[in-house]
């Protein structure tokens, strides 16, 4: 029996090898086509006035519910709204909204859009007005989301109020994004927190040692190679890593205790994650409330305008992309089951 334990183990040794090739391969080749596609392709910044959507979500109800004499009363009131909005000229103009997206990936990948799509805001946005970002993200990796945050705190340094809502989960470094924000609101079972670094590392070296099978590490630096999946991990190695993970657990809190100067940081920073109505006990939001919700409330008084950037493609680009994608998702994923080998922040 511990012979074939053995045996299955410098299978499995195989195997990741195997996965981590096929997916170094996958990742350059996807990352050849998008740079190309971009180069090829440039995009373009697209804008939604949502009050044009609400108002057709409200006048299609509307037509289906009430009779015509109503009708006509309200289109009435209508007009003389618009009327007398055209004379009072002198009033100062509506309060503009810019609303963003974010779904977050293990690696961040939307952070180029994001950052364009904040440049562009920033070309139009006053102190008046307000950046609303719909934020769904579980974390991933650290210099991805570290490069997102501080995209969103451009918005801070200009002195534009940026909300940040989570309608279902915004945790580890999706919440390093959140806590950028002058407020942060959420959905009452919305994910947050998990407020912390991990790193998770299969050694296979005493079943290569076992078939006398050798792997020597080659370096020039102490602490060029810390661990390894393959090789001898030593304690003095060991020990460098964590203090790593340490350290960039403590950037972490930082930027959080930063941006949440009220917020008990060490007594969430465990990581540790919460649904809404507790992160509104921890401090870790500022209200209970939808991103549709707030946005339809926020559009009777204010210009709500949906901004994002936008790469055309073509038919082959899509459907390149798309195999492109799922076998690079796929690959991340069983390569994360297997070897997870970086520091992450979920």
């Amino acid at each position: 029996m511990s012979e074939f334990f053995a045996e299955y183990g410098l299978f499995l040794a195989k195997a990741v090898t195997v996965v981590i090739a096929i997916i170094m391969i996958i990742a350059v080749a996807a990352a050849t086509a998008q740079a190309r596609q971009r180069r090829d392709h440039k995009g373009e910044i697209q804008v939604t006035p949502l009050n044009e959507f609400f108002d057709e979500l409200r006048n299609a109800l509307r037509h289906s519910i009430l009779d015509s004499d109503e009708l006509k009363r309200l289109e009435k009131e209508r007009k003389k709204a618009e009327k007398q909005k055209k004379k009072n000229k002198s009033e100062p103009r509506r309060k503009r909204i810019f609303v963003l997206d974010f779904d977050g990936d293990i690696k961040a990948s939307g952070v180029e859009d994001l950052a364009n799509e904040v440049t562009a805001v920033l070309t139009m946005a006053e102190k008046q007005d307000e950046v609303v970002l719909r934020l769904e993200s579980p974390g991933g990796q650290v210099h991805g989301y570290g490069l997102a945050a501080s995209q969103l705190e451009r918005f801070r340094q200009r002195e534009i109020p940026l909300t940040v809502c989570v309608d279902k989960v915004a945790a580890s470094g999706g919440y390093m994004m959140a806590c950028t924000a002058n407020q942060i609101l959420a959905a009452p079972f919305a994910i947050l927190g998990s407020i912390g670094v991990v790193a998770e590392l299969p050694n296979f070296h005493r079943v290569l040692r076992k078939y006398d099978v050798d792997y020597d590490i080659y370096t020039a630096g102490e602490f060029k190679r810390t661990v390894t999946m393959l090789g001898e991990n030593t304690p003095e190695g060991k020990r460098k890593f964590v203090e790593e993970i340490e350290d960039t657990h403590g950037l972490f809190k930082a930027l959080v205790q930063r941006n949440r100067p009220a917020l008990e940081v060490d007594a969430v920073a465990t990581g540790e994650h919460w649904y809404g109505n507790q992160c509104l006990e921890k401090g870790l939001i500022d209200k209970i409330q939808t991103s549709a919700d707030y946005l339809f409330a926020a559009s009777e008084q204010c210009d709500v305008y949906e901004v994002s950037y936008e790469v055309k493609k073509s038919m082959a680009d899509r459907l390149g992309f798309a195999m492109e994608g799922a076998l690079t998702r796929a690959g991340y994923r069983l390569l994360g089951l297997l070897t997870a080998r970086g520091k992450n922040l979920v």
